[in-house]
C-alpha cells in the first residue's frame, strides 16, 4: 500500500546542557517487517526495564495488527467467514476508527480494504513478465474494496463486521504509527518525558533532546539511493511520518507504475507527486495521512490540507525540469507547525 516512509535522522546541533548530564537510553530491533529505533532520556532510567516493556508492547501491537501472523486478530477477522458482528479489542476497534475517519475525509484515497488491489497489481513476488492488470480485473478487484460500504464498526458494542465474507484489512499503513504511539505511552507510563520513537522512518517526539533542545528531524529528497536532506524539521509533541512512491515501483513496456494505488481508481497514481511529509497529533494519524495525501497528490491534497487544516509539505517531480528537479509546497498549518517549534 505504500513505501516505508522516507525520514532521516539529523546530527544535532550544539546547544545548552542540561544543569546534570542526564542519562540517555537508545533501544533498537526489528518489529512489523522493519526496524525501531527508542531514545529516552531522563533520571534513573533502566534499561532493561525499557527494552522489556517497549518489547512487550511491540508484541503486543503484532498480536492485534500485524497481518504477517495469521493468528493475529486481524489475519484473524480478515480469514473469517462470517459477516455476523465480531468482537474487537478497544485497540483494534481504534484504529479502525481512525482509518474509517480519514477515509472518509480523503474522500476515500485511504482504504483498509485495499488488498485485492494490491494483489492485482503485484506489490509483492512481481515478476518482469507479469502483465499489466486488464480493465475488468481492476473492477473486478474493486467490487472488493471499499471500507465504508464494506466494514461496519459498532464502538458501543465494541465489534466489527464485514458485508462479504471475503473481505480482508490490510493495515500496513497505519498500523505502525499505532505502534509508534503505544510506544510512546509506555514511556510516558514510566514517566519519561522526553523521548523519541521510530518505527520504518514513522516517528514521534516529546520533549528535549539530550542537548535540549527540540529533535531535528531530516525529511529525505525523493532520490533513490541519496539520503540528501531536503528540510529540517523540530519536532515537539507530534507525530510525523512521510510516504513517497520513488523506491517502490515496476516498469512494464516503458511505464513506470507507483505502488501507492488510487483506491477510486484501482490503478496507481500517475501525477507529479513523489513525496509527502505529514505531522500530526499523533504518529497514527500521521501515518494514514501521509497515504491518503500521496495517493490524492498535490493539488488535490493541499485543498484537502486546508479545508482540515493538516500540517503538510509535498515534494512534486517539476515538470519543466525532468524527473531529478523538484517543487514543493506546504499547508498553512504545516507552516505553523515549524514557526511553533
Amino acid at each position: 500500500m505504500r513505501l516505508l516512509p522516507s525520514v532521516a535522522f539529523v546530527a544535532l546541533l550544539s546547544g545548552c546542557l542540561f544543569d546534570k548530564e542526564p542519562e540517555v537510553v537508545r533501544l533498537s530491533g526489528e518489529t512489523m517487517g522493519t526496524t525501531f529505533n527508542v531514545t529516552a532520556i531522563g533520571d534513573d532510567l533502566d534499561e532493561n526495564k525499557l527494552a522489556i516493556s517497549v518489547e512487550k508492547t511491540l508484541a503486543e501491537v503484532n498480536a492485534k495488527m500485524s497481518n504477517w501472523d495469521p493468528k493475529s486478530e486481524v489475519s484473524e477477522f480478515s480469514a473469517s467467514a462470517s459477516t455476523d458482528p465480531m468482537s474487537v479489542s478497544d485497540e483494534f476497534a481504534l484504529v479502525i476508527a481512525a482509518a474509517n475517519d480519514v477515509h472518509e475525509k480523503s474522500g476515500g484515497t485511504f482504504d483498509v480494504t485495499l488488498g485485492p488491489l494490491i494483489e492485482l497489481w503485484g506489490f509483492g513476488p512481481r515478476k518482469p513478465e507479469d502483465p499489466v492488470p486488464s480493465d475488468a480485473e481492476i473492477e473486478t478487484a474493486l467490487s472488493g474494496v471499499g471500507q465504508s460500504r464494506l466494514l461496519t464498526l459498532d464502538t458501543n458494542a465494541g465489534t466489527l463486521a464485514k458485508s462479504d465474507a471475503s473481505v480482508g484489512i490490510n493495515l500496513s499503513a497505519i498500523a505502525k504509527g499505532y505502534g509508534i504511539d503505544a510506544v510512546a505511552e509506555s514511556l510516558r507510563d514510566a514517566g519519561i518525558e522526553d523521548y523519541l520513537v521510530e518505527i520504518g522512518g514513522d516517528l514521534v517526539a516529546q520533549g528535549q533532546n539530550e542537548k535540549g533542545e527540540a529533535w531535528r528531524i531530516g525529511i529525505e529528497k525523493p532520490e533513490t539511493g541519496s539520503q540528501t536532506i531536503q528540510l529540517i524539521v523540530s519536532l515537539n509533541d507530534r507525530g510525523m511520518a512521510s510516504s513517497g512512491d520513488y523506491k517502490n515501483f515496476f516498469e512494464h513496456d516503458g511505464v513506470r507504475y507507483s505502488h501507492i494505488i488510487d483506491p477510486t481508481t484501482g490503478r496507481p497514481i500517475t501525477h507529479r507527486t513523489t513525496s509527502v511529509t505529514v505531522l500530526a497529533e499523533n504518529a497514527m494519524m500521521a501515518d494514514a495521512w501521509a497515504t491518503a495525501m500521496l495517493s490524492l497528490g498535490q493539488e488535490k491534497g493541499l485543498k484537502l490540507a486546508e479545508e482540515h487544516k493538516l500540517a503538510v509539505y509535498f515534494i512534486s517531480r517539476d515538470v519543466t525540469g525532468g524527473d531529478e528537479a523538484y517543487i514543493t509546497a506546504h499547508s498553512t498549518a504545516f507552516k505553523d507547525a515549524l514557526n511553533s517549534n
